[in-house]
């Protein structure tokens, strides 16, 4: 299914600028508890911020839709991303 693709990993993502800042983010909002579901969501974001880098609630929530999270509720990790996209401007995400 890959042959001839493209394969980002999460190792590859938090190498990066904005996976650094992907990784920050979700701690400082408290994102981060178990963290069976940290590196989906990690991957979900970097996709999403891709596209859009200056996402609202909404578009992050959508973002993440196909990923599952029983601690946290996604708040968390909804409003890490915000706080840290509006504390860094719109090119830090």
């Amino acid at each position: 299914m890959v042959e001839g693709r493209e394969v980002e990993t999460l190792e590859h993502i938090r190498e990066t600028p904005r996976g650094e800042r992907i990784v920050t983010a979700l701690a400082r909002g408290g994102g981060v508890q178990c963290g069976f579901c940290t590196p989906g969501i990690a991957v979900a974001l970097e996709a999403l911020l891709r596209e859009n880098p200056k996402p609202d609630e909404t578009e992050i929530r959508d973002g993440l839709s196909g990923n599952l999270c029983r601690c946290t509720g996604y708040q968390q990790i909804v409003e890490g991303v915000l706080e840290h996209a509006l504390d860094h401007g719109t090119d830090s995400l």
